[in-house]
């Protein structure tokens, strides 16, 4: 009998003390909005038609990019390059990846890769940031592209041209 109420009366406690542990914390209020306000660090959601298209089955062989190339700019010991990248491919690139070589004296002296980690949907475009080592003596550089199902053949363009007027490559 003893032992009955024991654990009958440890359950009353347990149930007691179970919405306090399982509560969740009240929203904390909202910060008023000024013009020295930082913005969020958190990118933009894709649209739905976005979405909707990286879900396709993606390219098998040789895509289809189109680039736009920055002069590798040297910051705090690195050599920043951005490059905008558009898919003109009719399927979704998966593992797109990004190397940079720079040269001194035809000697590669520096490397560095960026991949995309999400499918690059058709006519979608992303921002590449490759960050290289900065070495002395570097007169050149040279870009390389590769996706996970084949060959990436790049075009490179002062703009990226317009959905309607070139139909998207096969």
């Amino acid at each position: 009998m003893r032992r009955s109420a024991f654990a009958s009366a440890a359950l009353v406690c347990c149930l007691a003390f179970a919405p306090a542990a399982f509560a969740q914390a009240g929203k904390a209020p909202a910060a008023s909005s000024t013009k020295n306000d930082v913005a969020p660090a958190v990118a933009a959601a894709p649209s739905p038609e976005v979405l909707k298209a990286r879900m396709r089955p993606p390219v098998k062989g040789t895509a289809y990019i189109e680039i736009i190339p920055g002069a590798p700019k040297p910051v705090k010991g690195e050599l920043i390059s951005a490059v905008k990248v558009k898919n003109v491919s009719n399927a979704p690139i998966v593992g797109l990846k990004v190397d940079q070589y720079f040269y001194a004296s035809q000697k590669e002296v520096s490397a560095c890769t960026y991949r995309v980690r999400f499918p690059l949907a058709p006519n979608e475009i992303t921002d590449v940031t490759l960050e290289c080592p900065l070495k002395p003596g570097i007169n050149g550089s040279q870009m390389m592209f590769s996706q996970a199902n084949g060959a990436v053949k790049p075009t490179s363009v002062k703009k990226f041209t317009d959905d309607a007027k070139a139909p998207a490559k096969k």
